[in-house]
């Protein structure tokens, strides 16, 4: 088994907003992207996932975990609270920093990572977002996609930082049902082609619930 991951991170809005079928929704497709990832040989070797939430705090409710020893939590959402993206971006830059694995002269590194963003809203913390944004772009992640969910949620700003942003017009099972299914996709092309280059991970076509944002 090699040592080298892929580490994909997670970072989903949880504020008021996505409260009842928005994050019931996104409960149901990271397990059955979980469930996608484990059928992917390539993956299940390579693959590691933590999932962090923000709202009005930041919580790292998965930490970085083999694909096939993950035990997903059951994501809640407050009451109210507001969308520190900012917040949970800078939390992801200090993990990264922490967890991934750097090449040194003796051996070989982790693969590029892989940040996933999903948010209904815009930033709150609009001033900690700015200046969050050029620090998470320096962090050599092979791919950031973020997912504007919803008719709220800000794509522009979204853009400042993401390699691609994608948008969900409705925020119901069936579409983040399908944005799931695509986002395992694009891990499994990841870590059947770390290595191949190192340009960062070819992404498949999304399904018609996906658009990209151009």
């Amino acid at each position: 088994m090699s040592d080298r991951r892929l580490p994909i991170y997670f970072l989903a809005d949880t504020s008021g907003s996505m409260r009842g079928e928005p994050i019931e929704s996104v409960n149901i497709g990271l397990r059955s992207m979980v469930a996608a990832l484990r059928q992917n040989p390539y993956a299940l070797e390579t693959v590691h996932l933590s999932i962090v939430t923000f709202d009005s705090e930041i919580k790292e409710v998965l930490p970085l975990t083999a694909i096939e020893t993950v035990a997903l939590p059951e994501i809640v959402c407050p009451q109210s609270g507001a969308t520190l993206i900012g917040a949970g971006l800078e939390f992801i830059v200090e993990k990264v920093h922490r967890e991934v694995r750097r090449s040194s002269s003796d051996n070989k590194g982790d693969w590029r990572p892989l940040l996933f963003v999903l948010t209904d809203g815009k930033p709150t913390d609009v001033l900690a977002y700015k200046e969050v944004v050029p620090r998470i772009k320096a962090c050599g992640f092979g791919n950031i996609i973020a997912c504007a969910a919803g008719p709220k949620a800000d794509a522009e700003s979204l853009k400042t930082f993401a390699d691609k942003v994608v948008s969900l017009d409705t925020m119901d099972a069936h579409s983040f049902a399908s944005f799931f299914q695509w986002v395992s996709t694009a891990v499994t092309a990841g870590s059947s082609s770390v290595g191949a280059s190192s340009t960062g991970v070819e992404l498949p076509p999304p399904p018609p619930e996906v658009q990209f944002v151009v």
